[in-house]
């Protein structure tokens, strides 16, 4: 009697250091991603202001020769992230991604084959506060983008002004990100040969404006740049929705005449960002505001490519029919799989 219940405690022990390591395991790795998000975070908001301040400072002390020598590589490089960039692929395959990857966590759902000898441009939908899914699904692999897409090369789309900052415009092109303008666009699908794909956020800064939980409503009626662009170039165009990119902030939405509203319009007309109030959880605890988003489940759906043909001077009919061929694919996309991912069959997708 006495053997077996020494034998029980033992095993109850046993069982007790087991339920320990790895509920020890699971609280590490939960930080580990909070970390991979929070650097991303940051480096969103501040990391571009942070760098050009810190290179300021260090021409000011001992140390200037070495800010001068990479003012000096800037100068020279600086044309490189309208020629394609310079990404890395040691960078996009960071564990930290997978961290990142997790804390959503973010999934991407292929539903066709892309073609190598066609290049493409894919519209992404809604931008959300930051675009996070774009991000994660585009710029990294941590879900395995090249394996599901096997010979295309993603490029997502920012700012330009992005690329004016210092370091930062490094960080970025080693993920495969390039400048959301004509001159970077047409280098890609025209001198890069075949199999690249441009991820750009239709909505822009305007449909961030009105991202909210709960909110499936996307800014394209009068976004028809990136059509003409496809007719130029013969590149297909690819819907792309991300269920649950506007679950993960809260913001206070202005409404239209307000003065917040009137600010918000201006810094996006002039500087081509619109300043947002919006939190997400703190830090340390998830009943508190702070930067971090919400661990809301974020799944990218990439449609169905449309062939667009080759016309050097499309007309305006011609991308207007493209167009509506377009917005009529991305809401089929949405009615299809919105149920598979949380959303009632009664939500409509809003085309403004």
């Amino acid at each position: 009697m006495l053997a077996f219940h020494s034998k029980g405690t033992g095993s109850s022990i046993l069982s007790a250091l087991q339920d320990l390591f790895w509920l020890s395991k699971s609280k590490v790795e939960k930080q580990l991603q909070i970390i991979s998000v929070l650097q991303w975070v940051l480096t969103f908001l501040i990391m571009g202001i942070a760098c050009t301040l810190i290179l300021m400072y260090i021409l000011c002390t001992d140390c200037w020769a070495i800010a001068a020598l990479y003012l000096a590589w800037l100068v020279f490089d600086w044309n490189t992230p309208k020629k394609g960039g310079r990404r890395s692929q040691w960078v996009r395959n960071w564990a930290i991604w997978r961290y990142f990857r997790d804390y959503f966590p973010i999934r991407l759902v292929k539903t066709h084959n892309l073609l190598t000898t066609r290049n493409y441009i894919f519209g992404y939908h809604p931008h959300g506060i930051m675009g996070l899914g774009a991000f994660c699904n585009f710029s990294t692999e941590a879900t395995g983008v090249s394996q599901k897409f096997p010979g295309i090369r993603p490029y997502l789309a920012t700012l330009a002004g992005n690329f004016r900052m210092p370091i930062l415009r490094d960080y970025l092109m080693s993920g495969g990100i390039c400048p959301v303008n004509r001159d970077s666009i047409d280098y890609i699908l025209s001198k890069n040969g075949s199999g690249n794909a441009i991820i750009i956020v239709v909505g822009g800064a305007a449909e961030s404006l009105n991202c909210t939980p709960g909110k499936n409503s996307v800014t394209l009626k009068n976004r028809k740049g990136f059509v003409k662009l496809a007719l130029r170039h013969g590149a297909d165009l690819v819907p792309v929705y991300s269920f649950g990119e506007n679950e993960v902030y809260k913001q206070v939405i202005f409404e239209e005449g307000s003065w917040g509203r009137w600010v918000q319009k201006k810094f996006q007309k002039h500087i081509g960002f619109a300043p947002c109030i919006f939190h997400g959880r703190g830090l340390f605890s998830s009943n508190t505001w702070g930067l971090l988003p919400y661990s809301k489940p974020i799944t990218t759906v990439v449609g169905e490519p449309i062939t667009i043909p080759k016309i050097d001077n499309p007309s305006q009919k011609e991308v207007d029919f493209y167009h509506s061929m377009y917005v009529d694919s991305l809401i089929k996309l949405f009615d299809k799989y919105k149920s598979k991912f949380g959303l009632p069959e009664t939500d409509v997708l809003e085309v403004n």
